[in-house]
Formats: C-alpha cells, sequence, structure tokens
C-alpha cells in the first residue's frame, strides 16, 4: 500500500489512509477456572463494583460464530484474542494434562477469523492465571517462568501453524499491580516491592516464550512475537520546566520502559535502577527492592521482541513530587489532569493529542514496530444506541495517531479498538461499557447491537482512514 504525497496542517483533521491492519480489540471470555474466577465467582462477587460474577458475560465462548459475523461485517483485517491459560492447561501445570475441549474451542475460533480473511492476534496471558499456580504464590515465585514456558510450547504448537501474531502478555503494570494478584487488598503496603518480583518473573517468562519461539517454532511458522504493555502519555505540567520534563521522563519509564527497556536492551532503565536502589539503602535494606538480571539472564531478556504492543486510553500532567506512595513515589513524580478536559464516565481523560505524544515517544525512544492493541471509551452502565461521546473519542484519537504515523515518523503496523462488545470488566462488572455493540445483560440471547460507533469505524475501515473530502465539526 502506498501513500499518497500531500501536506498536513498541524492542527487539522489528517484525511489520508491508515496501516495496512486494523482491527478489534478481543472481548474478555471468562475462563472456567482461573484466578479470576475464584475473586469473583466463589467471593459471591464482593469484590466486585456491582455485586456479578462474570460466569456468563457476553458468552463469546459459545457465540463466537456469531462474532466473527460481525466482525466481517465491520470490514476488520484483524481481530485480536486472548487464550486462557487455565482453559488450556487447567491446573498450569502441564504434566498434570491439557483440557481438549479448551484446544478445540480455540481452533474452530481461529479456523472461523481465516475463512473470513480475519488475521488472528493473539494473547497469550490476560491475567487468568490458573488456581494451581496461584496457590504457589502466583507471579511471585519464580517457578511459575518455566511454567509459562511450557504453556506457550502448547500453544504455539496446538495454534501456531495458522496463528502470526502473538503477544505474551497483556499490560504486566496493572496485574503486578493488582490486589487479586497476592490475595490481598493492597500490594503497596510498605516497603513496597511484590510488583517490582512479579515484572522481574514475567520478563524472564517473556523472554523464555520467545526464544522457545524463536527455535523451535518459527523456522517453520514465520510468525511475530511481542508484549503490549499500557500506559498514559505523561507530559510535562511545564513544558518549559527542566524539573517536569525530568518528572515526565521518569514517569514514562517507570511505566512503558520498567518493561520496554529490559525486554529491549536487557536492563531495567537507569533511572528506576538508581532511585529504588537509593530508597532501598536509605531503608536500611542489605539489597535493592528492584530486582536484578544476572549476566545469564542479561543477555536472554536483550532483544525478546519483534515489536512493542500498546494499550492506551488517557493522559495526565506530572511533575517532582516527593509525598506519593507506591509507584509514583519510587519515581519522585506527581500526577494531575487538567479540569478544561472531557472526562468520560469512569474519570479517565480524554486527551487525543496525547496519543500521538506517546507514539512519536515510542518511535524516537525503541525504534520498533508498534501496534495499538487497545484504545477505547468507557461509558457507564446505561450506556445508550447513539455514542456520540465514543464516536468522537474514537473520531480523534484515530487523527492523533495519523499525526504521528505521518508526521512524526511512527512506525504504527495496526490499530485494535476496545472492543467489539460490551463486556464484564473486571473489579468494575458490567457497570462500565466499552463495547460498540450493546448488550442487554438480562436478555438470555445476548443479542449483539451495533452502536453508532461501530457504525463510524465500519466507515472508517472502508476509507482506510480520513477520505480527503472528509469535514468534521
Amino acid at each position: 500500500m502506498q501513500w499518497r504525497q500531500r501536506s498536513y496542517p498541524e492542527d487539522d483533521f489528517l484525511y489520508d489512509v491508515f496501516p495496512p491492519f486494523i482491527g478489534y480489540s478481543n472481548v474478555r471470555i471468562p475462563n472456567r477456572g482461573g484466578w479470576m474466577k475464584m475473586w469473583s465467582h466463589e467471593n459471591n462477587g464482593s469484590f466486585i463494583s456491582d455485586g456479578t460474577n462474570g460466569d456468563v458475560a457476553c458468552d463469546s465462548y459459545h457465540k463466537y460464530t456469531e462474532d466473527i459475523k460481525i466482525l466481517k461485517e465491520l470490514g476488520v483485517h484483524f481481530y485480536r484474542f486472548s487464550i486462557a491459560w487455565s482453559r488450556i492447561v487447567p491446573t498450569g501445570f502441564v504434566a498434570d494434562g491439557i483440557n481438549q475441549g479448551g484446544i478445540d474451542y480455540y481452533n474452530n475460533l481461529i479456523d472461523g477469523l481465516l475463512a473470513e480473511g480475519i488475521v488472528p492476534f493473539v494473547t497469550l496471558y490476560h491475567w487468568d492465571l490458573p488456581l494451581g499456580l496461584g496457590r504457589t504464590n502466583s507471579w511471585l515465585n519464580e517457578t511459575i517462568v518455566n511454567h509459562f514456558e511450557d504453556y506457550a510450547r502448547v500453544v504455539f504448537r496446538e495454534f501456531g501453524d495458522r496463528v502470526k501474531l502473538w503477544l505474551t502478555f497483556n499490560e504486566p503494570y496493572e496485574f503486578c499491580r493488582a490486589s487479586y494478584n497476592y490475595l490481598e487488598e493492597s500490594p503497596f503496603k510498605e516497603p513496597l516491592e511484590k510488583p517490582y518480583v512479579c515484572a522481574h518473573h514475567v520478563i524472564m517468562a517473556h523472554a523464555l516464550a520467545y526464544h522457545l519461539y524463536d527455535k523451535e517454532f518459527r523456522p517453520m511458522q514465520q510468525g511475530k512475537i511481542g508484549i503490549t504493555l499500557n500506559t498514559n502519555w505523561a507530559g510535562p505540567r511545564d513544558p518549559n520546566s527542566a524539573a517536569d520534563l525530568a518528572a515526565s521522563s521518569r514517569a514514562m519509564n517507570f511505566t512503558f520502559g520498567w518493561w520496554a527497556n529490559p525486554i529491549v536492551r536487557g536492563e531495567y532503565p537507569p533511572i528506576m535502577r538508581e532511585l529504588i536502589d537509593r530508597k532501598s539503602a536509605e531503608a536500611g535494606r542489605n539489597s535493592s527492592r528492584l530486582p536484578t538480571f544476572d549476566a545469564e539472564w542479561t543477555e536472554l531478556i536483550n532483544g525478546t521482541t519483534d515489536f512493542l504492543g500498546l494499550n492506551h486510553y488517557s493522559s495526565h500532567y506530572v511533575e517532582y513530587g516527593n509525598t506519593s506512595t507506591g509507584i509514583e513515589g519510587d519515581a519522585e513524580v506527581r500526577g494531575s489532569g487538567d479540569p478544561s478536559w472531557e472526562q468520560n464516565a469512569l474519570g479517565w481523560s480524554i486527551v487525543p493529542w496525547g496519543l500521538r505524544k506517546l507514539l512519536t515517544w515510542l518511535h524516537m525512544e525503541y525504534k520498533l514496530p508498534i501496534y495499538v492493541t487497545e484504545n477505547g471509551y468507557g461509558a457507564a452502565a446505561s450506556d445508550y444506541l447513539d455514542d456520540q461521546p465514543r464516536v468522537r473519542y474514537y473520531t480523534n484519537y484515530i487523527n492523533e495517531m495519523l499525526k504521528a504515523i505521518k508526521l512524526d515518523g511512527a512506525d504504527v503496523r495496526g490499530y485494535a479498538a476496545w472492543s467489539l462488545i460490551d463486556n464484564y470488566e473486571w473489579s468494575l462488572g458490567y457497570t462500565a461499557r466499552f463495547g460498540v455493540h450493546y448488550l442487554n445483560y438480562s436478555d438470555p440471547n445476548l443479542t449483539r447491537v451495533p452502536k453508532a460507533s461501530a457504525d463510524k469505524l465500519r466507515q472508517i475501515f472502508a476509507d482506510n482512514g480520513f477520505p480527503p473530502n472528509q469535514t468534521f465539526s
């Protein structure tokens, strides 16, 4: 696909084509025995905003053929979905056996997508830890690294002949900081350590899965493998302030760089190493709260990605701060927004230009292909079919992505909207709606009803962007 050569006004819409791939992110398919089921179902929804358990949710498990049909109608090129570790290896330990029913389900889904010309884009881990591994201390136990590699081998073997785009992990920044991961209300109890240990093991597991694919499967399957990381754009409160610019750099390195720097360069960002080591010593510890990779692991993790996935929804400002706790406290930053910014029903600021800033920063920092693997608008449970705020969100964010590509040179290979269908949104239950198709959860048929945003995205996909004669109000 060739780009048309033309000039672009900085503050106007870009009327041109998208990269070759564009598609939808996955709906969250409930698993039947993993950590999240225990957290929601077996606790009777007590940790969920509306007290629901997500046992059925959007039921894509049974309605996947209907979902493939609406994907086809929308004209997407790829569909990103996750494989539930607990559905493939129920206990988490491959030696205990593989669930053939899970293999069959994903084979049917993959084959159905390919039959309609839709590329499957598969995530290995989207937070659904098998209970057996949860009971052995989850991601805080280094043995999980090898169990993840065993699981990845099963998945590559079963599906890799047809799946050519892989992600090892989805948003480790979130699940390593999540209370359910540690069976406690907050992982931020002093001294802050558990998220760093979790992250260390996730990076090791990612590296093993990457090398496994590279050596045993890539020669025949010819696919690519990466990781998807989430972050806001943390811009300087005052772009003319050296202190605020430094705070912005620290904030980005303590979120996206926490993972990307080891995977791309073999070590944690130097500013993380400096600050956490110093704070650990000041607290009288014999070792840093931030683990260290030895020489063997440094070599093993270095360069273990073919591309970077990005999940992005919002942005904020940062400045120097020394009173915060948690990750912000270690980074010595204080975040804030702008009262003029519109917010969605979840209180997330809508800052389209932040996506352009972020994509350009990622391009300059890491020089790797980028897939925007999630971007979307969260509304309240009363979300309506004529969802014009979501229409505006997608239009404005996609436009800023195009600016990053065309004006700033960002190597963005594809974009996935979150999400195809209203879903069970973790601890928010059904109180938050992200879908471009509406679900009435009291309807036993769970009929998928397109919202205005679905029509808008269908048009954008068909036009491969914004046509030159399109005007915006």
